[in-house]
């Protein structure tokens, strides 16, 4: 039987926290971690995206800060400069793993702070110039506070790197390194990724003292995708996609759902026409100003909208309970993409479902995919919004008809009397009277014989 929080060596208060929260046993990343992270020992963890990675890094820093409520403060030489900097690839998982660790810290009055672009400077810098205790944020605007000298990273002494192979591929590599050499009193890293590619391990082994590599994976899943997801792959007409996302978010126990397109202008166009059929759709894409992103994603977890149109800008940065459906309206570019997608269901041991739509031209991409993951999906049945298999597969209502509201009727504009003259073309003259043509006629052949 796997221990639970209480019985770890914990704070009373991280434990009343945790305990608030629901978290009563931590999850295997976390049982695995933990020992070793609050035992001061640089952890390399790799583990399935939504499988609790935050709290495994989370917990053992909140767990060795000096906060104000705490006896050692009175004595603390460096009171409000950061002494936990944690760096991830998006803004989006930005405010989801600060409103995480807050959620466990605030009992003790430790300060965090998000900073990333997007948003002005002056209120990071004010917050900062405050005193905080734990920075979470992206690469570039750590960088950028750091070279104004309005973030001290000389007495950081835990960093943690999440997501690293994302900061990796969005070519943030160089910024993670200079953000390394410039903690020197740094005494713990804690790295944790989904994947590991070769130059996430050579940065391991150069800012790393002895890391201890952890990978979970459970004895009956191992594939690279949970096995608590129910895939589908559907080989669909461009045309149709929209009749067939918009019968699919009818299905019986659709919950908050996800769908995913690789462009920004069909992220939009998706989200107008499920608007327009009635449902409470949003979207997060890069045209939108960070303020908008921000409400969007606030209105999704609050229940105010319930299908989220997103561009894999927001794949890493989502971690909301419930979410049932995961649909690729666009088949992904490469396997990472897809496991990083569909991962925004069935998230801490929840089930959930995931729909791939691949179009003719997408299926060599798709059969990649599936080539890599070893899905065993690699011929996607040809299906429309009248296919039975849809309805019996993802259990749709028969009779759907991927509407919540009556189509607005056709206006017609009628044309205006041909009578009347359009004002960019002159008026027609009158053709001459047939007397005055014969008469030019014979003029014309007068002169002709003279």
């Amino acid at each position: 039987m796997s221990l639970t929080f209480a019985e770890l060596p914990l704070r009373p208060e991280t434990i009343e926290a945790l305990h608030a929260h629901g978290f009563i046993a931590p999850f295997a990343i976390q049982e695995m971690v933990l020992p070793i992270a609050l035992g001061d020992g640089d952890v390399i963890g790799q583990a399935k995206t939504g499988t609790g990675k935050t709290l495994a890094f989370g917990i053992p820093v909140i767990e060795r800060v000096i906060a104000p409520q705490d006896p050692e403060w009175a004595n603390f030489a460096t009171k409000g400069m950061p002494q936990v900097l944690i760096v991830v690839p998006t803004r989006e998982l930005c405010t989801q793993v600060t409103r995480d660790i807050e959620e466990l810290a605030n009992n003790r009055g430790i300060r965090t702070l998000a900073v990333y672009g997007g948003r002005a400077f002056e209120p990071q810098i004010e917050a900062l110039q405050a005193g905080v205790e734990i920075v979470v944020g992206t690469p570039g605007r750590l960088l950028d506070l750091s070279r104004q000298g309005q973030l001290k990273l000389k007495e950081v002494s835990r960093l943690v790197l999440d997501e690293a192979d994302e900061m990796l591929d969005l070519g943030f590599l160089p910024d993670v390194e200079k953000i390394l050499a410039n903690t020197p009193k740094r005494t713990q890293t804690m790295l944790f990724s989904a994947t590991m590619p070769g130059d996430i391990i050579a940065l391991a082994r150069r800012f790393m003292n002895q890391p201890i590599h952890i990978r979970t994976q459970d004895s009956e899943d191992e594939g690279a995708v949970v096995s608590r997801i129910e895939q589908h792959v559907l080989r669909a007409h461009a045309m149709d996609k929209i009749e067939m996302l918009a019968r699919i978010l009818q299905a019986d126990g659709r919950g908050p759902t996800i769908v995913f397109c690789r462009t920004k202008r069909t992220c939009q166009k998706t989200a107008d026409d499920l608007l327009e059929r009635g449902f409470r759709a949003d979207t997060i894409h890069g045209d939108l100003g960070q303020g908008a992103r921000e409400k969007a994603l606030g209105d999704f977890k609050a229940g105010k909208s319930d299908v989220l149109v997103a561009t894999d800008v927001a794949a890493r940065g989502i971690d909301i309970e419930g979410i049932t459906h995961v649909i690729n309206y666009q088949c992904p570019e490469d396997e990472k993409t897809y496991v990083h997608r569909i991962g925004r269901t069935a998230r801490a041991g929840a089930d959930g479902i995931a729909v791939t739509f691949v179009d003719w031209d997408e299926l060599a991409r798709w059969k990649m995919i599936n080539l890599v993951l070893e899905l065993g999906l690699a011929e996607p049945e040809e299906t429309y919004s009248s296919s039975p298999h849809l309805f019996e597969v993802l259990n749709i209502p028969t009779g759907s008809t991927g509407r919540m509201v009556k189509a607005k009727p056709v206006v017609r504009v009628e044309s205006k009397s041909s009578s009347t003259p359009r004002r960019d073309v002159a008026p027609r003259k009158a053709a001459p009277p047939k007397e005055k043509v014969e008469r030019t006629r014979t003029r014309t052949k007068k002169f002709k014989e003279s």
